[in-house]
């Protein structure tokens, strides 16, 4: 039996890979009725549009949000704010805004005193992505088994939050609801750290001298391979990831160093007992990881989704 639509018209701001598999998943599970793709690269709406992913692709946010019960940013954390303040004289009474970003507190502090009354700001983390970008990036699959953070604020009404749950519980995510603040502090160590600590290895080989730089890459093996692919994550949005949770990040840097520096005194004076210790324990941490369910790669489905339908003069709202 077709589970009826969660929502009539889902505008999604911003088709690099997030919103491209939100689109492609929200096909895939009928979450709404009607799609629309927004964003202000050209190449990137021209790109939606060939690979069919919304009945209307547009560059407006304007017009992208015209008539809309749900919109979602899909968008750097720290464009946010303007965006929002662009399209909220246009959202209709009973309309919910949601995201996508990393990043809860400041994205909160920066979108929701543009929000007119009766409009339902509920801020959402799909811990979820790979680090490759574009909307050809975007897989369906993205979202299944993993978690989405949702982090409303009190006076957000329980039925506009509950909306927001049901969308991501349909598209096979797991929902927990946090304090954005505590959010915040969890992904700068669970999400944030690997990142930059990963961003500062890979500079660290291209500051080696060529020929050894040359052996870095050519022997490349799965621990340095793997922080390459990290590091090779749209650096705009991890910008602006790093400097919006800047006080989390340089929390967990500052343990981080304090620990590296452990590790280093180790080493250096041959504490063969102290570096097995903690590796034994670093070792649980894997484990865990794997039994929650969290170590596994999804990867996009090989035959892409069935066209929109279209009535021969390209994509458009429906009549």
């Amino acid at each position: 039996m077709t589970q009826p639509s969660l929502f009539q018209n889902l505008a999604i701001i911003g088709f690099g890979l997030m919103g491209s598999s939100l689109a492609r998943a929200a096909r895939r599970h009928r979450v709404a009725e009607h799609l629309v793709a927004c964003d202000t690269d050209q190449e990137v709406c021209a790109c939606t549009r060939r690979l069919a992913l919304a009945d209307l692709v547009t560059s407006d946010p304007v017009e992208a949000v015209k008539d809309a019960d749900l919109v979602v940013l899909a968008i750097p954390v720290g464009a946010m704010g303007q965006t929002a303040a662009l399209i909220a004289p246009h959202l209709g009474p009973g309309t919910l805004l949601s995201d996508l970003g990393s990043v809860k507190a400041s994205v909160i502090r920066d979108v929701a005193p543009s929000l007119p009354e009766g409009v339902f700001f509920v801020p959402a983390h799909p811990v979820a992505g790979t680090e490759r970008s574009g909307p050809e990036a975007g897989f369906a699959e993205l979202f299944e088994g993993r978690y989405c953070v949702l982090t409303p604020g009190p006076s957000v009404p329980e039925q506009a939050v509950g909306r927001v749950e049901s969308l991501w519980v349909r598209l096979g995510s797991q929902v927990e609801r946090m304090d954005p603040e505590h959010h915040d502090r969890a992904m700068a160590m669970v999400s944030h750290l690997p990142h930059l600590i990963a961003y500062t290895i890979v500079a660290t080989a291209t500051d080696l001298e060529e020929d050894r730089l040359e052996e870095v890459i050519r022997y490349s093996a799965g621990g340095f391979r793997d922080f390459t692919r990290i590091a090779a994550s749209d650096p705009v949005m991890w910008r602006d990831i790093f400097l919006a949770n800047r006080d989390a990040v340089l929390e967990m840097l500052q343990r981080f160093s304090e620990d590296l520096t452990a590790l280093q005194r180790a080493i250096r004076w041959g504490e063969g007992e102290e570096l097995e210790r903690v590796f034994r324990r670093t070792r649980k941490i894997r484990r865990s990881v794997i039994e929650a369910r969290q170590a596994g790669t999804f990867k996009p489905t090989e035959e892409p989704s069935p066209p929109l339908p279209r009535d021969g003069t390209g994509p458009g709202r429906p009549g």
